[in-house]
């Protein structure tokens, strides 16, 4: 295949359709909006799994590098009630089966796989327009334009491809996180981090919940969530981050101290993440030349799998190409009649469908009770 693929995005999943590509000996380019990879920080641990993030870095020639990068001991689940009674304190199992990495350190391997050049930084879309006949522009921020016979839209949540595919809109699902950090957390903060232990936390209920991890030397990363309106968040005034602090601490009264104080404690400012997706089984007829991936194609709210199918997709869409370098269409459709169920699968943890978290089962019981069976 000589035609030369245009990425929009360079998160994990457009980094891997690069990289698979590349491998093949496909020519691509890739427009980023961040103006270096460094310029912002890349979010916290994500856990690679073994049926499909893995086997994304297993196509792209990359093991060896993960298996590098993967924080040893962090598959550790400890799953509390909200009193603070441990109720599970499973270790890591040593398998393998979704080991924990920095975001930010897998970026960086697939970017370091990649020719110099490849990605083109500070390029931030502003529109796309179809020309016929499979052929489209790109036109940037800053009044540049490109011209492309395979456009791949893997710049998330909010697309600037996707209207050329879809007239969907992401919309907020009812949840936020507030995300914190402790620093030194094992001699500053030690209720909080003894109560997360090794790995990961999960202190479920109805309507909030919290989740931290232990990320790389002894820093704790909480992330808060809460089922409230759009606007009972907007009347918190975030830049005020005592004031922030309290009023989320409050939602969460009567709970155990080392719980929240991976709230009150934080070394940082409360920051709001709200979750958007766009509709379950979203799907667009086939159009010449364009195609989606990642939370560009299926965005959801965060659920341990956002990462790991953009990868995939990106790493399907790759091979899809390489094997039909006479055929884009084909590829292209070949690759999106497996994406599409894919993305629509409901999501499972340890084996088990996870209830939302408004659900009555939305308890570190339930929890238990789940991987309980599971495993049983």
């Amino acid at each position: 295949m000589h035609m030369p693929v245009t990425i929009i995005g360079a998160g994990l999943g457009g980094l891997t359709l690069a990289r698979v590509l590349h491998v093949h000996g496909i020519p691509v380019t890739v427009y980023e909006a961040e103006p270096s990879p460094t310029s912002r920080a890349q979010g916290g641990m994500l856990d690679i799994h073994d049926y499909n993030g893995q086997l994304a870095l297993e196509a792209a020639g990359l093991m060896d590098e993960f298996r590098a990068i993967v924080l040893e001991g962090r598959q550790a689940m400890r799953v509390l009630d909200r009193d603070g009674t441990v109720l599970l304190d499973k270790a890591d199992d040593g398998t393998g089966g979704r080991p924990e990495v920095l975001r930010a350190e897998l970026r960086q391997i697939l970017l370091d796989s990649l020719p110099a050049g490849t990605v083109r930084w500070g390029r931030k879309v502003a529109g796309t327009r179809a020309l016929g006949s499979g052929r489209h522009e790109v036109t940037f921020a800053d009044g540049g334009t490109v011209v492309t016979g395979l456009l791949v839209g893997a710049d998330g949540a909010w697309s600037r491809v996707r209207p050329l595919l879809s007239t969907a809109t992401p919309q907020y699902t009812g949840t936020s996180f507030v995300e914190t950090y402790l620093f030194h957390a094992d001699t500053r903060h030690s209720a909080a981090a003894k109560a997360v232990g090794g790995g990961m936390l999960i202190a479920p209920s109805p309507g909030r919940e919290i989740f931290a991890h232990r990320e790389s030397g002894d820093t704790l990363h909480a992330y808060v969530a809460l089922t409230r309106p759009e606007d009972w968040f907007a009347a918190i005034d975030f830049t005020d981050a005592a004031a922030a602090t309290a009023r989320i601490a409050r939602e969460f009264d009567g709970w155990a101290p080392e719980l929240t104080a991976l709230i009150t404690e934080g070394d940082t400012a409360p920051v709001l993440r709200p979750h958007y997706a766009l509709p379950t089984g979203h799907r667009w007829d086939r159009v010449a030349g364009v195609t989606l991936l990642g939370d560009a194609a299926h965005l959801a709210a965060p659920n341990g799998e956002g990462a790991n199918l953009a990868m995939q997709d990106g790493a399907e869409l790759g091979k899809a190409l390489a094997a039909h370098p006479d055929d884009v269409e084909a590829a292209l459709a070949e690759y999106e009649e497996a994406m599409f169920p894919r993305s629509a699968e409901a999501v499972t943890f340890e084996g088990g469908e996870v209830p939302g978290i408004d659900s009555e089962h939305n308890t570190a019981q339930d929890l238990i009770n789940m991987i309980t069976e599971q495993s049983g």
